[in-house]
């Protein structure tokens, strides 16, 4: 055996699925883009619990008689104090992008300087305002990132906080602190043996502790003065003042700025960062490198997931927008058709439609399921001429046909080149003006034909689209592509009649007159749904598309994920690709206007742009029951099940169908609607990305026969 045969005959690769990988990596990408936002809004990991009063034995004398500031660096137990007549004004919790801008404001017009301890949290959602707190000369000092208890928390959680706390402040404003405020923390005389371990284990990282001795209280809003006087240290002395620059209304904080500071400054106080009032070197140290890439990389992250949390929300208030207005417009206008189409003495045209039609079955490898088709065909009450035309079957479908010796059906042969040119084949062979398609796989009632050319006999109509049904609707599978079909297809269909902009004749069930295919040049294989794009063309040409309740066809739906999933994508692909051909009816004038600015806006909207944001209700829906509010999530998520059951029943009892397979609804909606988004989402990218996708044939089972005619529907 050479090289190259043994090369030849080892087996080939699998390739990796892109498309598909591509499309499953950008929702996991948006999960965790929604983490990440939840992240630093403290919707995740946050713990608000906070540590009751606890004994104070273990914690030293001096500190708990000492100063504001504490050092247990190295190894020490020191506690500071700071000079007279200087007072450090320290901030907590921001910065905030209401109230910290109106601190610094005041802060500039009375030549002071501060000490702000922000969050991580905050820090990452708005880092320019600390950047701009370090250009004023104030002094950043860490205050945790999601400010929890620490004295609640492991020493890996502590060292967590710190690690974040600091990157958000390098990225912010590219400088890392070594001041220290704890999360509800008081004055050094309220040290206790929670509190104590804690800022022993922080300073032994390199951090100043530092609490206050004068409390404003302004968290309270007590009224201006009052905080003016909780801030006013005793006579001379000097003190770190503990203020608010988040968290609520600073209104009477900013208030209380402007009228302490000038009053203090009179009386020869200097207001500092701590590090001046200690005459010590900055605590705020820049960074450069790698460090301070990493931290603008997390500051970029924290953006773009907050960018797009604020995308997705009104994304979801669209999709809420849409989904409402689609289900009120099909309710109402589906009333109306059939108000119209039922109401005694209704008919298409002057006279009934007696003349006869001609049958296209594109077929191929159909041998399970041919013979319940073409059987089904001949015995109906429409005289026909039925035209199979097997497309390069390999299975016998063509032999299977003939054998069958049925009159009035004949077998044309082609070489393999799709269903478009399949049908082109068969109308070229045609003998009658009123052309029926209808799928392989696809069973006809009696009745069907029959009721399918009736609205022919309106000179206008070019195209009527039947009912088509699921036959195999015994599988979870199939009750759910059951409740799709009755539900989203049909229903659909009364709405889009009414409108004039029926965008589909199924390819299962559907008919055209000849001389409207004619002149919009046949079946086209530009797209991968002809059916679509042929629907389209006649509206441009001028025709009415019109749909016929009472023409039922039952066809084999797919059974399996796998088959669905390929006729799923190729049915969106194709739809993509229809609507992006006929983009330029946008700008026409005439029916083909009309169809681009009235029938184009809804077929993007409601079948490429809806479902492609409703997955948003479903990533909510997680987020929610994971991070709360739970209670208001599955209310709400029960809310719109609650409307489209509904509509569900409504439009099954327009369909005389039975209520039964919507007991699946509710699982449909958490399972086979999340494979339908995936299927969508994969389109979108085949289409961004310039892929083409080729036709994919469904495995047959031959599992619908011939329909009973007592029941009227198919088992």
């Amino acid at each position: 055996m050479t090289p190259r045969t043994a090369r030849r005959a080892l087996p080939r690769r699998r390739r990796l699925p892109l498309r598909p990988l591509l499309a499953f990596l950008v929702l996991l990408a948006t999960l965790a883009m929604l983490m990440l936002h939840g992240y630093v809004h403290n919707e995740i990991l946050a713990d608000h619990r906070v540590r009751p009063e606890a004994p104070s034995e273990r914690v030293p004398a001096k500190i708990t008689d000492g100063g504001p500031v504490i050092d247990t660096r190295g190894g020490r137990t020191d506690s500071l104090r700071v000079p007279e007549r200087r007072i450090v004004l320290t901030f907590d919790d921001g910065p905030d992008p209401t109230w910290t801008p109106q601190v610094l404001d005041a802060l500039k017009r009375n030549h002071a300087r501060a000490t702000f301890f922000v969050t991580g949290t905050m820090t990452s959602r708005y880092p320019e305002l600390v950047r701009r707190m370090v250009d004023e000369g104030h002094e950043v000092g860490l205050h945790t990132f999601n400010h929890p208890d620490l004295s609640y928390q492991s020493k890996r959680r502590v060292d967590w906080e710190l690690s974040q706390g600091q990157l958000a402040l390098v990225g912010a404003a590219g400088i890392r602190s070594s001041l220290f405020r704890p999360p509800y923390s008081s004055f050094a005389s309220a040290m206790d043996d929670r509190s104590w371990p804690v800022s022993e284990y922080v300073g032994g990282r390199g951090y100043l502790i530092v609490l206050n001795d004068r409390d404003s209280e302004d968290w309270r809003r007590p009224g201006v003065e009052e905080i003016i006087r909780r801030a006013t240290p005793a006579k001379g002395k000097g003190a770190v003042v503990l203020m608010h620059d988040s968290g609520g209304d600073r209104s009477q904080t900013v208030q209380a700025i402007d009228t302490l500071l000038p009053r203090l400054q009179h009386e020869g106080y200097r207001f500092q960062t701590l590090t001046e009032a200690l005459d010590a070197p900055s605590a705020d140290t820049p960074v450069t490198g790698v460090g301070l890439w990493t931290g603008k990389a997390w500051i970029a992250l924290v953006k773009a997931a907050d960018g797009l949390t604020t995308g997705l929300v009104v994304g979801l208030a669209v999709i809420g927008v849409l989904v409402f207005g689609r289900f009120g417009l099909m309710l109402l206008l589906s009333a109306a058709h059939a108000r119209r189409t039922r109401r005694r003495g209704f008919r298409w045209g002057p006279a009934p439609v007696t003349e006869p039609a001609t049958v296209l079955v594109p077929a191929y490898n159909e041998a399970k399921c041919i013979e319940n088709t073409v059987r089904s065909l001949v015995g109906g009450e429409h005289p026909v001429e039925v035209i199979v035309v097997d497309d390069g079957s390999a299975d016998g479908t063509a032999r299977i046909v003939e054998g069958l010796g049925l009159p009035g059906v004949r077998v044309v042969r082609q070489h393999n080149a799709g269903k478009p040119a399949a049908l082109n084949r068969g109308l070229a062979n045609a003998s009658h003006d009123l052309i029926v398609m209808m799928d392989g796989d696809t069973v006809f009632e009696p009745s069907t034909v029959r009721e399918l050319v009736q609205p022919f006999a309106d000179p206008r109509v070019g195209a009527v689209a039947g009912n088509a049904k699921v036959g195999n609707k015994d599988t979870l599978i199939g009750a759910w592509q059951h409740i799709e079909y009755v539900m989203g297809f049909n229903l659909d269909r009364r709405m889009y009649d009414v409108l004039r902009c029926m965008p589909t004749i199924p390819g299962a069930v559907g008919a055209f007159r000849r001389t409207a295919l004619e002149r919009v040049g046949g079946m086209s294989d530009d797209t991968l749904a002809e059916d679509t794009d042929i629907t389209m063309a006649l509206h441009r040409d001028g025709w009415r598309v019109v749909y016929a309740e009472k023409a039922r066809a039952w066809t084999e739906a797919p059974e399996s994920v796998q088959q669905l999933w390929s006729q799923r994508y190729r049915w969106s692909y194709g739809t993509m690709q229809a609507i992006w051909k006929h983009r330029r009816a946008v700008l026409e004038r005439g029916p083909s206007g009309r169809f681009g600015r009235v029938g184009l806006p809804l077929v993007a909207l409601f079948m490429v742009v809806a479902p492609l944001l409703a997955p948003l209700i479903d990533i909510f829906l997680v987020y929610g029951l994971v991070f709360g509010p739970t209670q208001k999530t599955i209310a709400s998520w029960f809310a719109v099940l609650a409307v489209q059951a509904v509509c569900a029943a409504y439009a099954f009892a327009l369909d005389r169908e039975r209520l039964t397979p919507l007991i699946s609804l509710p699982l449909q909606q958490l399972l086979y609607r999340q494979l339908m988004y995936v299927v969508l989402l994969q389109s979108w990218i085949t289409a961004l990305t310039g892929g083409r996708l080729r036709w994919q044939k469904l495995r047959r089972k031959g599992g619908v026969s011939a329909p009973v005619p007592a029941e009227g529907a198919l088992r």
